[in-house]
């Protein structure tokens, strides 16, 4: 049965999607002359991704701290990964930026397609070019005033838990003297694992997001890296009801 309701609800988010990326390329086309940065193109992607949510009544999202990021505002935005379903959530910050992506996700049919429209920032893990490519196309981006939106872990965790973050995001906010922005979410490991094959349809899934963190703050990203870590597996562990009572006013 569980089988059955995963086909079914692919079959049901490649059909629908399908039909939205003909409405992504309208949007980008109408839009262009105008909006360089695609921001509009993005909000619609956010609707686009909100479909798949509000079909499900059993799917409940919190997002907390949302007046922290500024649309007017350029960021680093800097969130954990537990899951693909991570990517749904996250949109529906319905706030401008760039997704950096994998490179094999711009691979797969219409969502690839959606996010080659967007200009989303592709990386291939593991190739130091790639990397560096990677890099400059975001400081091109935020001195643009687009914002960015990285995974510092590298890779979905695969047992929930907050992973080692790599230097990456830091050094961008320090390089292009931009806030960072935590962002910590939790819930969506259990709706749909790493390495998992079955969807669970049922769950309550978060998000907060966490004031703005000043790089002039720091002495260098690996310090600026340890300080976010820190605050992030922090905030997770309370959102887990695992850590001591504390007033944390990104949450309020």
């Amino acid at each position: 049965m569980q089988k059955f309701l995963v086909g079914l609800y692919a079959l049901y988010f490649f059909a629908v999607s399908s039909v939205l990326v003909a409405g992504a390329a309208l949007v980008c086309l109408l839009t262009a002359p105008f909006d360089p940065n695609r921001r509009l193109l993005h909000v619609y992607s956010c609707w686009w991704a909100s479909i798949f949510l509000k079909t499900n009544p059993f799917w409940k999202l919190d997002i907390r701290g949302l007046h922290y990021i500024d649309p007017r505002q350029t960021y680093v935005l800097v969130a954990n990964h537990q899951s693909y379903a991570d990517i749904i959530v996250l949109y529906q910050l319905f706030r401008p930026f760039k997704w950096v992506s994998k490179e094999s996700i711009f691979k797969i049919p219409i969502i690839g397609w959606n996010m080659r429209l967007n200009q989303y920032v592709r990386i291939a893990r593991g190739n130091l070019s790639s990397i560096k490519e990677m890099m400059q196309v975001c400081r091109t981006w935020l001195r643009r005033g687009a914002s960015v939106l990285m995974f510092p872990e590298g890779t979905r965790s695969p047992d929930g838990q907050l992973q080692d973050f790599r230097d990456g995001a830091f050094r961008l906010s320090i390089d292009c003297g931009v806030p960072l922005v935590p962002v910590v979410v939790n819930g969506t490991h259990e709706i749909l694992p790493k390495g998992g094959t079955a969807i669970s349809f049922r769950g309550d899934m978060e998000v907060r997001v966490l004031p703005p963190v000043n790089p002039d703050d720091f002495e260098n990203s690996a310090a600026m890296r340890d300080h976010v870590h820190r605050l992030m597996k922090d905030t997770l562990a309370e959102m887990r009801g695992t850590h001591p009572a504390r007033v944390l006013t990104a949450c309020r």
